[in-house]
């Protein structure tokens, strides 16, 4: 009997044993996923006590690649092949340039994470902000109708993310990162550049006046409406100097410029190039034509021979309408520390300290 015993005590200190290391196995499991949560719950915290966030509403210069994301064949209005992003991702973005635009740069200025396009499918959180800019997107619904995401339909999508931010944060601490949070916006050349010389005056005048109540109506009105008080415009470019619209009136013999001045800076990077590190501030790295100013970058679009420089950092121009990472990393420290002269009343960095 006492043979017998034993192996049943023994099973029974086996079935104890088992029971055991599961119990463990589960509480393990159970406060392992505290610990997430709690880890989480933590680190939106710490985002919302001590981060602003950055949102960003505009067109090409601004975009990170949403076109690469819309239903769209036309690749004027993309950039998601090579040589765009050559020069510091290795590889096309869909960013209009050779690297980093000014949003990326502001925000490795403000210590945030690098901000994705908003189209880009993923698990995106929005502590950090939101990057809306869509490339030859205009203030107004008609410009490019179609083609890109226009600025009435960003700020939708801005409306969704503030909901998801409540959702995921409750009612007091999103509003408290929407108040504190940054709003650039960049947007109107697209719209301007629709008129045309055929266009009369009295035309001309009705789009700028449209420009200005729908950028106080949709963008003012929207985003204060969640909170937000910060907000950063760039006026026009100075597009009669662009090599794109300078080709242009060398080969019609007109005068597109009249007073377009987008941050005084840039003036003077076209004037004098070198005493800013360019090599020349007139002809794009990428392109074809004179002053490449042909829209040809990357041989995808209507015209498919075109030239690219060996080194991007020495132009101003990366193609014929956009500037190199270099100018984009020069304009953005403007930005970011510039005096009141040349961003005023206030500088971005002023807005993140605040």
């Amino acid at each position: 009997m006492a043979e017998v015993a034993a192996p049943s005590a023994t099973r029974l200190h086996l079935y104890a044993l088992l029971l055991l290391i599961s119990s463990t196995t589960v509480l393990c499991r159970n406060l392992s996923s505290m610990i997430m949560k709690l880890w989480e719950k933590e680190s939106s915290c710490n985002i919302i006590n001590h981060k602003a966030a950055l949102f960003v509403f505009g067109d090409s210069p601004y975009d990170p690649g949403n076109n690469n994301y819309i239903s769209t064949t036309n690749t004027n209005f993309q950039a998601n092949f090579w040589p765009y992003g050559k020069s510091y991702f290795s590889e096309p973005t869909g960013r209009f340039t050779d690297g980093r635009i000014i949003p990326d740069f502001i925000c490795e200025y403000a210590g945030l994470q690098l901000i994705p396009p908003f189209l880009q499918p993923g698990n995106h959180h929005y502590f950090h902000g939101a990057n809306f800019a869509s490339g030859g997107a205009g203030a107004l619904d008609e410009t490019n109708r179609g083609l890109v995401v226009n600025l009435n339909t960003k700020l939708n999508q801005f409306k969704n993310v503030a909901d998801q931010l409540k959702q995921r944060l409750g009612d007091e601490e999103a509003s408290a990162l929407l108040s504190r949070s940054v709003y650039m916006i960049s947007i109107g050349i697209n719209d301007y550049l629709s008129t045309t010389k055929k266009d009369s005056e009295q035309h001309r005048s009705m789009i700028t006046g449209n420009l200005t109540s729908v950028l106080k109506v949709l963008s003012l009105t929207a985003i204060y409406k969640t909170g937000g008080r910060k907000f950063s415009f760039v006026t026009m470019p100075p597009l009669g100097s662009v090599p794109r619209i300078k080709a242009r009136k060398t080969e019609t013999k007109t005068n597109f410029c009249r007073e377009d001045y987008w941050l005084k800076n840039t003036i003077k990077q076209m004037i004098n190039p070198s005493k800013y590190g360019f090599k020349t501030g007139d002809s794009a790295c990428c392109g074809s034509g004179l002053y490449r100013g042909i829209n040809s970058c990357g041989g995808m679009r209507d015209v498919k021979e075109y030239e690219v420089c060996k080194n991007a950092s020495e132009y101003l121009f990366f193609d014929s309408a956009h500037p190199s990472k270099m100018a984009n990393q020069q304009l953005a420290k403007l930005m970011w520390e510039g005096s009141y002269s040349v961003t005023g009343p206030y500088n971005l960095k002023s807005f993140f300290e605040y």
